[in-house]
């Protein structure tokens, strides 16, 4: 039979516990987020370079006479 202070040990104990998962679900979610937000920010940084390297390449055609 458990006395007060087990009951009272074990109910400090699971509700730590759901306090630790919600915390953890929280930081898991957070992180998704800005995984999320990094790759996106990469491909936008991907695509700004492939239209400069495209620009480039087109300068050097005209510039080279490659264009005509």
């Amino acid at each position: 039979m458990m006395n007060n202070s087990q009951s009272e040990a074990e109910q400090a104990t699971a509700q730590a516990k759901a306090e630790a998962q919600e915390k953890t679900s929280q930081l898991m979610e957070q992180a998704s987020n800005a995984a999320q937000s990094a790759q996106e920010s990469m491909q936008q940084a991907g695509q700004q370079i492939k239209e400069k390297a495209q620009v480039a390449t087109e300068a050097v055609k005209n510039a080279t006479g490659m264009n005509k």
